[in-house]
């Protein structure tokens, strides 16, 4: 890890001023402290939040509220790499992370100010919700809180929208279970089929839970075994499209020749697959860097930083799961 020190030598000055040009002393010039910054960034520097807070009486700590439906935690390949991304960017101002995933239905659950593991909808999470601590969230909103969500209307609008021009007609959708993603989802799937003449059977439209391969591995062979199959099937989530891919290959059914699959998120994993899965590829990267740079606004500028829902948007990853059709 490199310290001050490092910086102290490589820029040939001593720590005391790399410490003054760090901290934006006033007492040293603009032009130093933009060469040491410099230098410090190049060198990888992170400052310690430990020592920092010593000497500035703030902890510069950063705490995690996570859940998924699924309970996967962060065996979840989205959920891991948009925490990945914040932790990144805060470590980068100088913050760290403390992160507790865990159960709520414990006997004497502590406070959410002393405890960070989360429901949404638990007293508890509001009582931090309505305190005066910075808050930012990720795929999820309150009224007046910064909120940095993936835009699941338009990302399943590109997706239909590609399956149609590929020349699919009827196309099935197994959505993930309730939740406000699904329903932006699965609202913008009708709405964009409306729009592109599409009809929609209601056997058409299933369900199965976020990263459930058996769940879509059995609602895919009820959509094959319809008098009037799809000819291309969407899925709530990459790893839960794995589980249709095995049932259409049970079926001795080849992708994409006899029938196209298209999943959503664009996990790597996808990206290792024969055929090469085609997916909405989600941008975890920007998700969390935006979660992290907004918080450290709320923190270190709360009188003049405007409180906002930042959406970011996705887009499709064609592989080649999905095939062509004549119309």
């Amino acid at each position: 890890m490199v310290s001050m020190k490092d910086i102290s030598i490589a820029c040939g000055v001593s720590v005391a001023t790399v410490s003054k040009a760090l901290n934006d002393h006033k007492d040293i010039g603009e032009e130093t402290k933009k060469r040491i910054r410099q230098i410090a960034k190049e060198m990888g520097y992170v400052p310690n939040s430990a020592s920092k807070a010593l000497k500035t009486h703030r902890t510069y700590n950063i705490g995690v509220l996570f859940t998924d439906e699924a309970q996967s935690g962060l065996k979840h390949d989205y959920f891991s790499y948009v925490l990945d991304s914040f932790k990144q960017t805060i470590e980068q101002h100088g913050y760290d992370m403390t992160f507790i995933n865990c159960c709520t239905t414990r006997k004497n659950r502590m406070s959410y100010l002393e405890h960070a593991c989360v429901d949404f909808y638990a007293p508890e999470v509001m009582e931090l919700v309505r305190s005066n601590i910075p808050v930012v969230t990720i795929d999820h909103l309150f009224h007046n809180r910064m909120g940095i969500i993936s835009d699941n209307v338009k990302g399943m609008k590109d997706l239909l929208t590609f399956v149609y021009n590929k020349g699919h007609r009827r196309v099935a959708y197994i959505h993930g279970a309730d939740s406000a993603v699904t329903q932006s989802r699965l609202s913008s799937f009708y709405k964009t089929a409306e729009e592109l003449g599409l009809e929609i059977p209601d056997e058409y439209v299933q369900e199965a839970a976020y990263r459930d391969t058996k769940a879509t591995f059995i609602k895919t062979l009820e959509l094959l075994d319809l008098p009037e199959p799809p000819t291309c099937i969407l899925y709530p989530d990459d790893f839960a499209c794995f589980g249709g891919i095995n049932a259409i290959k049970d079926k001795g059914l080849n992708i994409p020749q006899d029938i196209s699959v298209a999943g959503y998120d664009g996990i790597r994993i996808g990206r290792h697959l024969e055929p090469l899965l085609t997916t909405l590829r989600q941008d975890t990267e920007r998700l969390g860097a935006a979660a992290a740079e907004n918080l450290i606004k709320l923190i270190e500028h709360p009188k003049t930083t405007v409180v906002q829902t930042i959406v970011i948007e996705g887009e499709v990853f064609e592989g080649r799961t999905v095939g062509e059709i004549s119309v």
